[in-house]
């Protein structure tokens, strides 16, 4: 937690273009056996190699490889204070708020379901959220995978976690992992109460968490998860036992009494990037400058950039795409009219982001991009 420091490390999120670039699988063809022998990553893309000033398609700025530049600041007094968030298992820390998981699914679908899919399921290296009743599943903890025929134990938040305090912390402080703390606490309460119900989880009491149960800061910690003793033994012989196991802080934690001024030496402390254009070192160029047109006209780079911005979800089906080349899945969007298909895309609709998120692109080569899926689905 950010109290039990000295100083507070700030974490940002980098931009990994000035190095390197990942481009994603289209599945039909293994990018890692190409010419330029990019290796894959867990999200199912490929990093590729610098050469000749460039990494794939994409130029790279080789300067920044040779140290002296820097991208960001530190963090403000502010700043930190807001960051500096803890909702703790006691019941301390949590603001008011109140959510529903039928409010929460709303949330879920335009925030989350792109990633950590349909119901919670996870995939494409995204964790699953739930994978049924986690009482049931509890009871997987035990299981051993001595072959490969057995099932493994299953590791979700309902079976596994202990408390739930630790996933309103999550989600509040780092979800969506693109937008983290833009979330309202009345949409963090609603997200646990969704999840909470996808895995089919109770209150202490009995009571069944339902779509129309309101969860907020007087019943979440009620809230029973069946792993609530599984990271320290359910001591259960007398209160002298109880006593003599917490005497001894060597029975948990890492074997070392430490409640303050635990960190030593000095942090490394990251910086924060807000706004590109000032707070990099030196200063990134705001010049926006077409390219020259070469001989022979502009070249269609649609399937290149269908391949790296599209083919992720539109290639699987994830989040609910329509995966291109189904004409059957396509013939509804198509009859709508390709004004509408423009609209929808370069505006957003449902799970779909502006422009699938590649909001760098010109309007003119997103709509070539949604007439080669098109073309592709007829």
């Amino acid at each position: 937690m950010f109290k039990s420091y000295h100083k507070l490390i700030f974490s940002a999120i980098a931009m990994s273009a000035l190095a390197s670039t990942t481009l994603l699988a289209d599945g039909s063809k293994n990018y890692a056996d190409g010419p330029d022998k990019g290796k894959r990553v867990i999200d199912g893309g490929v990093t590729y190699p610098i050469k000749h000033g460039m990494t794939s398609s994409y130029h790279v700025n080789e300067k920044t490889l040779k140290g002296g530049f820097k991208l960001g600041r530190t963090a403000t007094k502010n700043e930190i204070k807001k960051w500096d968030i803890d909702e703790m298992p006691d019941g301390k820390g949590f603001p008011e708020g109140k959510g529903t998981a039928e409010e929460g699914e709303e949330i879920y679908e335009n925030k989350c379901i792109a990633c950590h899919f349909d119901f919670g399921a996870g995939g494409n290296g995204y964790p699953a959220l739930s994978k049924g009743n986690a009482y049931d599943l509890h009871k997987t903890l035990t299981n051993q995978r001595t072959t490969p025929d057995k099932d493994g134990p299953v590791r979700v938040y309902g079976s596994y976690w202990p408390k739930v305090s630790t996933l309103w912390w999550y989600i509040k402080t780092g979800m969506p992992h693109n937008a983290p703390m833009s979330l309202t606490n009345d949409q963090v309460y609603a997200l646990v109460a969704y999840i909470s119900n996808l895995n089919e989880l109770k209150f202490t009491d009995g009571t069944e968490i339902d779509e129309e149960t309101e969860i907020n800061k007087d019943n979440i910690l009620k809230i029973d998860l069946p792993n609530k003793n599984g990271f320290i033994p359910d001591i259960d012989h007398g209160l002298d036992n109880v006593r003599k196991f917490y005497a001894n802080y060597k029975n948990y934690g890492n074997g070392k009494r430490c409640m303050h001024n635990c960190f030593k030496g000095k942090p490394k402390v990251q910086r924060i990037v807000v706004d590109m254009a000032t707070t990099a070192l030196p200063p990134i160029s705001t010049k926006r400058d077409l390219p020259k047109k070469k001989a022979g006209g502009n070249v269609d780079k649609s399937k290149e950039i269908y391949a790296s911005k599209c083919a992720m979800c539109h290639d699987s089906g994830a989040a609910g795409a329509p995966v291109k080349g189904d004409k059957k899945a396509w013939a509804p969007r198509i009859k709508q009219g390709m004004a509408t298909l423009y609209k929808h895309g370069i505006k957003g609709k449902g799970a779909m982001p502006p422009k699938g998120g590649a909001s760098m692109l010109l309007d003119t080569e997103f709509k070539k991009v949604v007439d080669y899926i098109v073309n592709s689905s007829k």
